[in-house]
């Protein structure tokens, strides 16, 4: 199929993210009168979940410490809910077990979740925590643990099946999809996109929407945007020359075994675990310890996997921004991939939670690596917000999955009604120092 000389809307990205916005435009557009998916072009180099919402683990969940990220990803849980079956969804509930270093941090997103709506049930103290994780898996061991938050919504979505469903949900609004098609510049009318250059043609147009995942760094720089920023602390001091992008490398992985492994005492299918304890974590084969610091880990049933899949903490990439490899990415990458040793502490980490995992190593998938760069911004928060005045940039820094329902603001925002939800994540934020609180979670999106 040719591309196009020209189209009102260009949108980078057929992830979640570009879908959910194409999807969503398309549906204001004909709303007001204004147009429809037939103005919408969506371009993505290789095609459809092709990066990272195609191996993304999928869970969807509320558990953040910072208000607006709660808001937010209500407000996509409710989009996931819109249509279950079309987004292979799966609303099992999400369970955030934690330590007492977290106790607090926990309580607090406890409360706020009650204040917006969302359904939860909080426990608290290491016995009524022992007590409520046992009433559900009857063979919970894990120690560490002082309070328990499950969120009775949310859960986990098929990542490829949902992003085709999603695609499936634009194209019969009339948005055209386009894979194997690179973005390679931009050309510019004053301060303003005029056309997206590719390595098949130019593309007039007057808007553009960038949703590239972990290729934002590169897009970035062909918009000329800045590498490095300012970002005024909450010490009301200002600090200079920070990276704008770096990478973590995700680390996921499948234990192949009958997903019914993972049943309920009910029999039901159990909702997400995630875990974090100071308990020393001890290899489940030889004994040695793993580590005595604060970790964490994640896990649920998948039939789409073929097994129990989850995954742990990401790793900071160390090498420089601008030498690592982002492309072949995913399970194809010689670099990033969950290796033997995530394999030997994620194994083990099932098995400190439950002794049913316990000798289940060897049914590992070695062979089929899994894990995949995340470009992170300043913060580790997304960016949402308009550049070169008629440019919107989705910039996920790695929560981007279970974000289905930015799309829906963003177009929204496009159709010039400015969202509360996404006001939170402008990229004005790091110099004017209103920064999102931090939690004492190990992983880095928390």
């Amino acid at each position: 199929m040719g591309v196009p000389e020209a189209s009102r809307y260009v949108i980078i990205g057929a992830g979640v993210h570009g879908l959910s916005t194409g999807y969503h435009l398309a549906l204001a557009l004909k709303a007001r009168g204004r147009g429809s998916g037939s103005d919408i072009l969506i371009v993505d180099k290789t095609g459809v979940a092709a990066g990272a919402s195609g191996i993304a683990c999928g869970v969807v969940r509320n558990n953040y410490y910072q208000p607006a990220m709660r808001e937010l990803m209500a407000h996509s849980v409710r989009v996931w809910e819109s249509d279950p079956r079309v987004y292979s969804y799966h609303p099992v509930g999400y369970m955030q077990i934690s330590p007492e270093v977290m106790h607090e941090d926990v309580a607090r997103i406890a409360a706020q979740q009650k204040e917006i709506g969302y359904p939860s049930e909080f426990i608290e103290g290491e016995a009524d925590s022992k007590a409520y994780m046992k009433g559900v898996f009857h063979d919970w061991q894990a120690r560490g643990v002082t309070s328990v938050l499950h969120e009775k919504k949310g859960g986990y979505a098929n990542n490829k099946a949902s992003m085709e469903g999603l695609a499936a949900k634009a194209q019969n609004e009339g948005v055209q999809i386009l894979s194997g098609v690179r973005v390679t510049g931009f050309q510019f009318s004053g301060k303003a996109i005029s056309g997206v250059v590719t390595d098949r043609n130019v593309i007039r147009t007057d808007y553009v929407v960038v949703g590239a995942g972990p290729w934002i760094k590169s897009v970035w720089e062909m918009l000329d945007l800045p590498g490095r920023v300012s970002i005024k602390g909450r010490d009301g001091r200002m600090h200079h020359d920070i990276r704008m992008w770096t990478y973590w490398c995700l680390q996921e992985g499948t234990l192949g075994v009958d997903p019914h492994f993972q049943k309920t005492n009910d029999g039901k299918m159990p909702p997400v675990i995630h875990l974090d304890t100071d308990a020393p974590l001890y290899s489940d084969v030889d004994g040695a310890l793993i580590t005595d610091a604060l970790w964490g880990i994640y896990y649920k049933p998948d039939f789409c996997f073929g097994g129990v899949q989850g995954g742990g903490m990401p790793y900071r990439v160390e090498t420089d921004p601008d030498e690592v490899r982002v492309d072949p990415y995913g399970p194809e990458s010689p670099d990033f991939v969950a290796g033997e040793d995530f394999a030997r502490m994620w194994c083990s980490a099932l098995a400190f939670c439950q002794k049913r995992f316990e000798g289940k190593f060897e049914y590992y998938k070695n062979d089929e690596p899994s894990g995949g760069l995340g470009a992170f911004t300043p913060d580790s928060f997304p960016v949402f917000d308009v550049f070169c005045e008629n440019c919107y940039i989705i910039a996920d820094s790695n929560h981007g999955y279970k974000m289905i329902g930015v799309g829906e603001l963003v177009a929204e925002e496009i159709m010039g009604h400015e969202s509360a939800m996404l006001a939170p994540f402008r990229f004005s934020r790091y110099a004017e120092g209103r920064l999102h609180p931090v939690s004492n979670s190990p992983f880095p999106w928390s």
